[in-house]
């Protein structure tokens, strides 16, 4: 299959990945931002990585995702990124704990590393942590975190390097159609012809669609992270999931730590006008001194430090909680990849290899028929879209 050019829409995380990809494959690329690069979603991710999922298809593709880091790694080294290898830990109160343990069988068929820690030696391992006596540790030591300062600009300048035309401040509009072939897009006001169109719009994605006469049942939620002044000493912490504190938290740079979390009954956002920013999103008012008490509940050690940095976007989820990723049907030459949940610095290496190959060769290694934008049925997927809904009813399951 030969494809000369191939417009990318969305330089986040998901779009500079699948950019890599396509150049790589000798793919000319043009990547399009309505922003800077990195502007919306990406800059403002916790990063946290771990393998540990709930469905198969998302298992495969993180272990394809943990694997491309480690190449990432040395092939952005140059441009100061290193995969910062610290392990995951997710934390489960005795109730979750008994879901999360039905998916243990799926991890051993899967060949997914991974250990159950009770609460004393999640203690004695990370002396900053404690937990109460009643909370189960799933570790996941291939997990870790990418820093969205480091990895962003870092894949970007290789992107550069690599020959992808990186366009800034230039917003796509619409589709061009021809006898149902999407054959390019409208950008700034011109037609940028198209062998194949990459949409990684994120939250956008649907503002986009709707020019097609296409809505996906996602949705959008406000989404807050922190960061700390400097401690001491650098925190000798894993990367941590902590659901039943809802917080999430792990190291950062010059003795930091990022502490993130989510508003369970703040609406859903609507869906952005293509001029949206997200540095119009706030914080609901003290949400930053609840969350910080929370994480201190965790790790006493933050009480040497306050919150210095805020940073709030969205995230978004399909219907049924896992990525909407491949072809659009009945829209030939249109390739999706959004509503990666909390997920999107955990799935974006694996999201755009599955994306360049789909756009190449029109296959992938890994079946992803469970990340099919056409698989949810068109009934519920209505309904899902008019529902109006809060944080809280929608899936809730970390990275």
């Amino acid at each position: 299959m030969s494809v000369t050019t191939i417009a990318v829409i969305g330089a986040g995380v998901i779009g500079l990945s699948s950019s890599y990809q396509l150049a790589r494959r000798g793919a000319r690329v043009i990547l399009l931002e309505k922003d800077a690069v990195g502007a919306g979603a990406s800059s403002r991710a916790g990063g946290i990585i771990t393998g540990h999922l709930w469905s198969k298809t998302g298992i495969e593709a993180r272990k394809i995702s943990l694997r491309l880091y480690q190449e990432l790694s040395e092939e952005l080294s140059a441009y100061g990124y290193q995969y910062q290898a610290v392990g995951c830990l997710n934390l489960f109160s005795p109730a979750d704990w008994r879901e999360r343990k039905n998916l243990l069988p799926l991890y051993a068929e899967c060949k997914l590393d991974y250990g159950i820690l009770d609460a004393a030696e999640i203690r004695r391992r990370w002396h900053q942590l404690t937990p109460a006596d009643d909370m189960v540790g799933l570790f996941d030591p291939l997990g870790g975190y990418s820093e969205p300062d480091d990895y962003i600009p870092a894949l970007a300048q290789h992107c550069r390097a690599l020959g992808v035309d990186i366009r800034e401040r230039v917003t796509v509009t619409e589709f061009v159609e021809e006898r149902g072939q999407i054959i390019g897009i409208i950008a700034a006001g011109e037609l940028l012809a198209a062998d194949q169109v990459i949409c990684c719009a994120h939250s956008w994605t649907n503002r986009l669609l709707a020019e097609v006469g296409v809505q996906l049942p996602m949705k959008s939620f406000v989404h807050q992270r922190y960061l700390t002044a400097p401690l001491e000493k650098a925190a000798r912490l894993p990367a941590v999931n902590a659901n039943p504190y809802g917080v999430y938290l792990r190291p950062a740079k010059a003795n930091r730590i990022l502490v993130g979390g989510e508003t369970a009954n703040r609406p859903e956002q609507a869906t952005p006008s293509l001029a949206f920013d997200m540095d119009e999103l706030l914080a609901p008012r003290g949400f930053d001194d609840s969350l910080y008490d929370k994480a201190q509940a965790l790790m006493p050690a933050l009480a040497q430090t306050r919150f210095q940095e805020e940073r709030v976007g969205l995230i978004s989820f399909s219907m049924d909680g896992e990525p909407i990723l491949g072809a659009l049907p009945d829209r030939p030459g249109l390739l999706l990849g959004t509503a990666f949940h909390s997920g999107g610095f955990a799935y974006n290496p694996v999201a755009g290899k599955l994306l360049a190959d789909l756009a190449t060769a029109g296959e992938t290694e890994l079946n992803i028929a469970a990340f099919s934008p056409g698989r949810f049925n068109s009934l519920a997927a209505a309904a899902y879209s008019s529902a109006k809904l809060r944080q809280k009813q929608v899936f809730s399951r970390r990275h």
